[in-house]
């Protein structure tokens, strides 16, 4: 069986890859515990011991605004690491896959980002996550590269969780209506993976170097909207109580909502090349946004 190594296994990303993964080889799954990526020393041991044909890096630094205040331990993690990775995936010949952000843009387009578009980030997390692309680039391994945004699932903390914490306490909500992109399952993320994986087994390999995919659910919303869409369909979904009336969560602009790293007012990608290399469509995120709240809510439910 091709031997994988999975870093960042308990990630939202991770927790879902384990499952994609499996069908496609043995899979050593990986957390912080096991390996601290800020240490190039340690990663390098780790690689070299799997002698892995696949290496997949579902781990990232993604405190967007702490890393406003460690600038080094980002570029450690977001940069450094993925560096090191694609040198020992050149070594044994293993494919590297790696995921990268939204952020590497200052969202200043009016349309959809594609990827042959000149990245621009404004934020310690978007230049180390940019740094970290051109880390593997560099390195002539074989590796993908999905950009995505605004990743949400039943694992971890995200933007969808934190809604219900708040509505359900009875919070006023105020929710930024300017910055638009499309909410993405870690579920569905983890599918394309395992998608684009299976498709290279069957001898459709990928040419050598770095192939770059932007990797997005369709139909782009603002977080005003996407945070109405949560309430409205926990709402409808057993398990909820206390929901607030959709209408009832305030628009606000980004300037009335001051963090310390800047955030992409548009975060709108074109998956158009995704779709055409791999006979893909990406879908809506709603579907999975329901699926999440049922989840969810039978978890609370049995108490786990």
């Amino acid at each position: 069986m091709t031997p994988i190594l999975l870093l960042g296994k308990d990630g939202q990303v991770g927790w879902q890859l384990q499952r994609s993964l499996a069908p496609l080889g043995k899979v050593t799954a990986v957390g912080r515990a096991e390996c601290d990526l800020s240490d190039p020393g340690q990663l390098r041991e780790l690689i070299r011991a799997s002698k892995p044909k696949i290496i997949v890096n579902a781990a990232a630094y993604t405190a967007v605004d702490r890393a406003e205040s460690e600038p080094q331990l980002a570029a450690s993690i977001n940069a450094e690491a993925p560096g090191v990775m694609a040198e020992e995936a050149r070594t044994l010949g293993a494919l590297l896959v790696h995921y990268s952000t939204d952020y590497v843009f200052d969202g200043c387009k009016t349309a959809p980002y594609v990827e042959a578009d000149t990245p621009n980030p404004q934020s310690v997390y978007g230049r180390t996550k940019l740094t970290g692309e051109q880390a593997i680039a560099a390195a002539g391994c074989r590796a993908l590269i999905f950009r995505t945004s605004w990743v949400f699932g039943a694992r971890g903390h995200n933007f969808v969780k934190t809604i219900l914490r708040l509505a359900g306490e009875g919070r006023s909500l105020r929710i930024v209506d300017d910055q638009i992109g499309s909410p993405t399952p870690a579920a569905l993320i983890s599918t394309v993976t395992g998608l684009v994986l299976a498709a290279s087994r069957r001898g459709e390999s990928l040419p050598d170097g770095a192939h770059l995919y932007h990797l997005a659910a369709a139909n782009p919303v603002s977080w005003c909207g996407f945070a109405r869409a949560i309430v409205e369909d926990a709402g409808r979904t057993p398990g909820y109580s206390g929901m607030p009336a959709p209408e009832s969560i305030a628009a606000i602009a980004t300037t009335d909502y001051p963090l310390p790293a800047p955030r992409p007012a548009n975060s709108r990608f074109d998956c158009s090349r995704l779709e055409a290399d791999f006979g893909l469509e990406m879908p809506d995120w709603r579907p999975y946004l329901q699926r999440m709240l049922q989840l969810l809510a039978l978890k609370n439910a049995n108490g786990y």
